[in-house]
């Protein structure tokens, strides 16, 4: 397991060739994105999108990287308006820094963060999932007192 507890078993997270960067990846990509291209309802999805929030530069003779933002998939719709889906199990200091970089650079694109719950019904925006999460704790502590 890596530190973002996905499995170093790449056929777990392989699908029609692809290998995923996560199962929860994976399957989202089944469940929705096949599903949407079947019907219609995108024409095309694009994986693994690089967006660059800083250009790369010189600093004293010195090359520093550019910062990147990997889009999980770009779902082009039959209406053509574009979303930019990131599927989260969690979100990393640097990932939740990484998209107020993302926002401010680019105010204009549609940017999803998605998870899945089975409780709550499936495929759900990842801070509503949250909220949800945090609304069943507090119940939960105010039961157990």
């Amino acid at each position: 397991m890596s530190k973002y507890n996905v499995s170093a078993n790449k056929a777990s997270r392989t699908y029609d060739g692809i290998v995923f960067d996560s199962v929860l990846e994976m399957r989202y990509y089944m469940d929705v994105c096949i599903a949407g291209l079947a019907t219609g309802l995108y024409t095309t999805v694009s994986r693994q999108v690089p967006y660059v929030l800083q250009d790369k530069f010189k600093c004293h003779d010195k090359a520093v990287r550019a910062i990147t933002y990997v889009a999980d998939f770009v779902l082009e719709y039959s209406d053509g308006h574009i979303e930019i889906i990131d599927v989260k199990g969690m979100a990393t200091n640097e990932a939740l820094m990484k998209r107020k970089l993302f926002q401010y650079k680019y105010p204009l694109e549609t940017l999803i963060w998605i998870s899945y719950s089975k409780q709550d019904g499936g495929w759900i925006d990842f801070y509503q999932l949250q909220k949800l999460r945090r609304e069943r704790k507090k119940i939960k502590t105010v039961k157990e007192k």
